[in-house]
């Protein structure tokens, strides 16, 4: 039997000289800076994302909570009381999770479904380069709300109908002041809106406060009205509370109106 004999071609020759070590040298290069442009791309690409999905996660939460409205009718006494809700006694807080709030850019929005009136913060300059008549950032919330009630400024006009205030009920952090309105997770707070009617400026209390000289907000909160009120944020989605007042009022200075 014959033998297979196989034979092998055995090349031991090898590229060799500068030339081909500038060719690896550059191969080398190429694939580093590529490497670097990818890795770079995709630290970018994974920020952006990052950040958008924060923004987006920001923008269609919910960080305000309506707790309750009361309405509140301004009186001479006990007997004599307005025929409309003069104040709006708003309880928030915020939702679990949220982020804080700056009470000092939320726009709030109430309408009875005739007028409308667009409130900022009474301490907040961006809009008309002014804070509400009579605002100071030392004094109690009950100053400021009288404040909110009785004065006056040109521009805006009445102060009912531009501004709103706020009165902590719980802040355990001290973040919250008149000056810097600013809630956290677990603060709860009083806001309060004028509703004062052209025909019930003549009282001389509301609550246990007392006044003098109301002014008009522009809102007739009757009985059987639909209001709705907007409470729109920096950041995050819009909260809203829908109610509709009492068939009558009856003897009650508070109402319970929502929810």
């Amino acid at each position: 039997m014959k033998a297979n004999h196989k034979i092998f071609n055995m090349d031991n020759r090898a590229q060799v000289g500068i030339g081909t070590l500038i060719i690896f040298i550059a191969m080398v290069l190429v694939a580093a800076v590529a490497a670097a442009v990818l890795i770079q791309t995709s630290g970018t690409l994974q920020q952006k994302a990052q950040s958008t999905g924060k923004e987006a996660t920001q923008e269609v939460s919910s960080n305000l909570m309506v707790k309750n409205i009361e309405g509140v009718r301004a009186k001479n006494n006990s007997t004599s009381m307005a025929n409309n809700i003069s104040l709006l006694r708003m309880k928030v807080g915020l939702n679990v999770g949220s982020s804080p709030v700056d009470l000092n850019q939320v726009v709030i929005s109430i309408t009875d479904g005739t007028t409308t009136n667009n409130l900022i913060y009474a301490n907040n300059e961006q809009t008309y380069d002014a804070k509400m008549a009579n605002f100071s950032s030392t004094v109690t919330a009950s100053t400021n709300l009288n404040a909110l009630l009785n004065k006056t400024q040109t521009p805006p006009g009445d102060n009912a109908k531009f501004f709103f205030t706020v009165e902590k009920i719980r802040d355990e952090d001290g973040s919250f002041t008149q000056e810097k309105p600013v809630m956290n997770t677990g603060d709860l707070v009083t806001l309060y809106i004028s509703t004062v009617s052209s025909g019930d400026t003549g009282y001389s209390k509301i609550g246990s406060m007392s006044v003098s000289g109301l002014l008009d907000s522009g809102l007739v909160i009757s009985p059987r009205t639909s209001v709705s009120i907007v409470l729109t944020p920096e950041s995050g989605a819009a909260t809203t509370a829908d109610f509709v007042t009492p068939s009558s009022y009856g003897t009650k200075e508070t109402v319970q109106l929502y929810p």
